[in-house]
């Protein structure tokens, strides 16, 4: 399982830099700290000389361009900095003038300009505050003072969005210009020469972000082959490797799967066309640099860059450098793998040591997997300290290693000025744009004439938006150096101090500022542990586990109270290989429904009074059990069910989630009845009981998560349950039931009866016996459900049904479409496009309509389709036969009458399951589609920005509601669609899966569900009975209370 082969941990070297990878921080800061030590004459001498770069970068700022003033007086702090970050990020790339204008007007008119207004000593931040101020009342001339001004701006609102346009337009590229060299090499190497002249020298990034697609990637191959032609063609014969300019390369834009899930892939593929990179740089020598990436592809990379760097053509060159992050925790230990990889080749590799540029994806993406530490570290101080422990090793590695050390803090050059002493084999670097006025008092000949390389972006502007964004929050954050260096308001002792003495003082203090991701959710309940498939260590462990494991002989069957239930048992085999057995399940009788439901009775008496505080401490006890059980759990939803890895793991921490939800929700409102407070001389008080027993019947498409929500929900608030789980995943409800007694959950308050629909979940509808049901499925089967409970007679008992969706996603011109693409592809195609939130329906703008199919095109063919027991499956089968004929009828039905955009090939190892090719079908309008299509076909339509109104209309006429998603950059679009559009769950600018439990609640409306939202607030309440207790405290002989109130109170 996991991969064809068996997977090795980390060796040596690499063993070191992985124990580093989530080690907790106090235990490697502590270590660094001593790496990273000075004493006291040294730390007096960088404090001296750090002080004084400050004080000239101040007073040269005011002739300064003003870039570095205008991050200062638009910080990130500001809903200013935040408006132009957002104006810069979208602008640019918004084809039609309409959309264009209503961006500006949403960007530029909530912010306050006025309030900058002469508040720098920049001309430049003056001139653009008044523009900008200027912009914002003529598209708001409610907001302009007196009557003549108004009628001015009204007059000058009607006949100037063109005006306003061109003229933000125009601010947006001269921004811009400050962070790219050129947009093209050839203009950059000419931008260049002026700098050149002065000492400093170039690395040439070709702007772009990951490839989605094997076009781009190709495109971004070819441009970075080009420009390495140019930058040789440029340079100066008599200078040598380290004078001359060279690139930088970004592996993930050669390579659509640049993943550790498709290692194997990218070895092959993307290993030949970096060697031929690395050749052609050679042959001009000029250096050639492999930029950093985030953390998870760390492991990734460094198998790629040993495979090309050890290849016998690039004898002699010592122009392969990589750029090494220091607010990662490994850091330190990275630098010595790459020294011995140096050594043993006999050739120096330039190291490019650098702090980071994803630390807020960094800490968010941990904390949505579940993940046991922080890759990066958590403190500014602490990721100053590494890059010092970093400086330091360097060093000490000068026969392997040509350092260059990127910074724009004036401490950390004061600090390498230091270290170095009189050395000079070694350079500075930063980024074109940045630090201009510090490296002015280093690199002049008449100064230290120490050279400085600048990472040099180069590019349209429309490539440059997600650098831009990242450039703009490092440097315009409150935190940041280049923001504080020009802040006369900043004293220049906060900006000298010793980052040991500082990371001192804070050790105590770890995590109190990020918590750790189990952590986040405290005090109320911990986060459910993720699992990290880019830790090769824990996954050939995790292999390891596998290989003791029996994967073929599970076992579903009745649990019932007192007795074995069930009748002659039939084989189960697995979705993607229907030849392959997995074990057994045998089905209840209507005897083990009467039977089972007689045993709930008799349990309900103990169960409903057993104190709320013992029945969440047995089902808290389960959550550990799940986290306990996981390899296995992983491996049940695997086969049984068809889930990939990712899948699995999602479905187990939501199933944990839910337990411990819930839990605290019971302890909150049931512990304790909630007192009324009103008129004296009277007790009030409403309290919850459970009702009785509750009927759970759970579908295939979460056999754990939603089995587990349905039964922990009824089971906490005192109600006993029995359980009908889906036919296709009774395996999985069985093992998970086992698990709830073992917890010490009574066989009475819960059982399960594995069976038909029709046998066992009719019998458990009608059954006057049952005092609520929980339902999750189809709209048809719960309408039929609503409606045996509306004829059966005796009471009026609660339905919770959560249904299906004909789910939505608009995208308007404003969107980022790489960032759409991503979202698309897992919303309609992440499980199979088997969830009831998953996407249908794709609405695109026409002006964008014809680059977003390219794109959708261009992913689709990407995904893997196959077995989900492999690490590199993107998309698994679908459940069963019915559903793959259902899906195929639809699509042949379909390409009648609509257009084929793309369908997925299937490989040969899918001959053996139920495996429906992913498909994308142009369609006009929604109407189009007479019911839910459960799986991975996704509808796209192409509309006009005057047709919003209708693209509501559609959504809504389909009479469900459960989830939409928006990608937008306009709040005002976003507003307007969320208020009108009928969803349940509504998410923008990312994807619409994967709620999470206490964050997202999930549940629609209309069609698609009855509420309260599962992992929401109000679920329990549904499950039980409310009453009100009332007492006259006055009737025992008067209102002592209201007698005793002190005089003067």
């Amino acid at each position: 399982m996991l991969e064809r082969y068996s997977i090795q941990p980390p060796q040596d070297q690499r063993a070191r830099i992985n124990q580093a990878y989530r080690m907790d921080e106090l235990t490697i800061i502590s270590e660094l700290l001593d790496k990273a030590a000075l004493d006291n004459r040294q730390l007096a001498a960088i404090r001296d000389q750090a002080t004084s770069l400050v004080e000239q970068v101040r007073a040269g700022r005011k002739k300064s361009t003003g870039i570095d003033s205008f991050l200062t007086e638009y910080s990130l702090s500001s809903d200013e900095g935040i408006a132009l970050m957002c104006l810069a990020e979208a602008l640019l790339r918004v084809p039609d003038n309409e959309t264009i204008d209503s961006l500006i007007k949403d960007k530029l008119t909530s912010a306050d300009w006025q309030a900058h207004r002469g508040q720098s000593d920049s001309f430049f931040v003056n001139a653009t505050t008044w523009a900008l101020m200027l912009t914002g009342k003529v598209l708001t001339p409610e907001r302009a003072d007196g009557v003549l001004s108004k009628a001015l701006f009204k007059l000058i609102n009607r006949s100037g969005e063109s005006v306003v346009r061109k003229a933000v337009d125009k601010a947006m590229r001269i921004m811009s210009k400050q962070f790219v060299t050129g947009r093209t090499i050839q203009e950059a190497l000419s931008r260049a020469k002026k700098k050149e002249a002065k000492g400093y020298r170039y690395s040439y990034d070709m702007l772009g972000e990951a490839a989605l697609t094997a076009v781009d990637a190709e495109r971004y191959f070819v441009a970075y082959q080009k420009a390495i032609e140019a930058i040789g063609r440029s340079v100066d014969p008599k200078s040598n490797v380290y004078q001359r300019p060279g690139i930088s390369i970004k592996l993930s834009a050669l390579h659509p799967r640049y993943q550790e899930a498709h290692r194997a892939r990218v070895l092959e593929e993307l290993s030949p066309k970096l060697l031929q990179l690395a050749q052609l740089a050679k042959k001009y020598d000029i250096a050639m640099t492999i930029d950093a990436e985030e953390s998870e592809r760390l492991e990734l990379s460094l198998d790629v860059i040993e495979r090309v760097f050890r290849d016998d053509s690039l004898h002699g060159w010592h122009g392969f450098g990589m750029a090494v992050q220091s607010y990662q925790k490994r850091g330190f230990y990275l630098l010595d793998w790459i020294a011995d990889l140096a050594r043993s080749k006999q050739r120096r590799i330039m190291v490019r040591l650098i702090k980071g540029a994803y630390w807020d994806s960094e800490i968010k993406k941990t904390q949505m997997q579940g993940l046991s530490e922080y890759p990066v570290f958590t403190r500014k101080a602490f990721t100053d300290v590494s890059f010092q422990a970093c400086a330091k090793k360097l060093l000490t590695m000068t026969d392997a290693i040509y350092p260059q050390f990127a910074t724009h803090n004036a401490y950390s050059v004061a600090m390498i000025l230091n270290l170095v002493g009189n050395y000079r084999d070694f350079e500075f670097q930063c980024l074109h744009g940045m630090g201009n006025e510090l490296y002015e008092q280093i690199v002049p000949a008449n100064r230290l004439g120490i050279p400085c390389r600048i990472y040099a972006p180069v590019g349209s502007h429309e490539d440059l938006l997600p650098y831009l964004v990242r450039r703009l929050l490092e440097n315009g954050a409150n935190s940041s150096f280049v923001n504080r260096i020009v802040d006369e308001k900043a004293p220049i002792s906060s900006l000298v101090e010793d980052p040991v003495s500082k990371a001192n003082h804070l050790l105590s203090k770890i995590n109190q500022n990020i918590p750790l991701p189990a952590s986040i959710f405290l005090p109320e309940r911990k986060n459910s542990r993720g699992f990290d498939f880019t830790n090769r260590e824990e996954v050939a462990d995790l292999q390891q586990q596998y290989m003791a494991m029996d994967l073929s002989r599970w076992q579903a069957k009745p649990l019932l109270a007192g007795r074995e239930g069930g009748e002659v048992d039939r084989s189960v085999t697995s979705p993607q290989n229907f030849a392959h057995p997995i074990g057994r399940v045998s089905q209840a009788t209507l005897e083990d429904v009467d039977w089972a439901l007689n045993q709930a009775q008799l349990g309900f008496s103990r169960w409903s009074q057993t104190v709320v505080s013992e029945r969440t401490a047995l089902i808290e006890r389960f959550a550990e059990l799940l986290e306990e059980n996981r390899a296995e759990l992983l491996a049940l939803t695997c086969f049984e069910a068809g889930k990939t890895w990712t899948d699995g793991v999602a479905e187990i921490r939501e199933a944990i989630d839910f337990c411990r939800y819930y839990c605290m929700l019971a302890e909150n409102q049931m512990a304790k009845p909630k007192r009324l407070h009103g008129y004296t001389g009277e007790l009030n008080e409403l309290s919850l009981h459970p009702r009785g027993v509750i009927a759970c019947i759970s579908p295939w498409n979460f056999p754990l998560a939603i089995f587990t929500g349905q039964v922990i929900a009824a089971l906490v608030t005192g109600n006993c349950v029995v359980a009908k789980p889906a036919e296709q995943t009774s395996i999985v409800a069985t093992f998970a039931v086992q698990l709830m007694h073992k917890a010490g959950i009574p066989t009475q308050v819960v059982q399960l009866l594995p069976g038909t629909g029709e046998t066992v979940g009719a019998a458990l509808v009608a059954d006057q016996r049952v005092k609520g049901v929980i339902f999750t499925g189809s709209t048809q089967t719960a309408a039929l459900i609503n409606q045996t409970l509306a004829t059966r007679g005796g009471e009026i008992i609660p339905l919770i049904a959560e249904t299906g969706g004909q789910n939505a996603m608009i995208v308007d011109s404003s969107a980022l479409l790489e960032q759409v693409t991503v979202d698309a592809m897992t919303s309609a195609f992440g499980s199979a496009g088997q969830r009831c939130s998953a996407l249908r329906v794709l609405f695109v703008q026409e002006e964008v309509y014809p680059r977003m199919l390219e794109l959708i095109k261009g992913a689709m063919a990407e995904l893997k389709i196959g077995d989900p027991q492999w690490l590199s499956t993107d998309v698994g089968p679908v459940i069963d036969a019915e559903a793959l004929s259902g899906l195929r009828a639809h699509v042949q039905t379909m390409q009648q009458e609509h257009e084929i955009i793309y369908q997925c090939k299937l490989s040969e190892e899918c001959n053996n399951g139920y495996f429906m090719p992913p498909t994308a079908i142009a369609i006009n309008n929604m109407s189009a589609l007479k019911k839910e299509v459960f799986g991975p076909v996704l509808h796209v339509i192409k509309y006009k920005r005057k047709d919003l109104d209708d693209v509501i209309k559609q959504i809504n006429s389909t009479g469900y509601g459960l989830t939409l998603g928006i990608h937008s950059r306009i709040n005002e679009t976003v507003e307007y669609i969320r208020k009108r559009a009928h969803a349940g769950n509504c998410y923008v600018n990312r994807n619409m899966i994967g709620a999470v439990v206490g964050l997202q609640p999930f549940g629609g409306e209309g069609l698609s569900g009855t509420g309260p939202k599962a992992g929401g607030p109000h679920y329990l309440l549904r499950l039980c009975h409310e009453r009100t207790y009332t007492v006259d405290t006055t009737a025992a002989g008067g209102n002592a209370s209201l007698m005793s109130i002190p005089e003067g109170y």
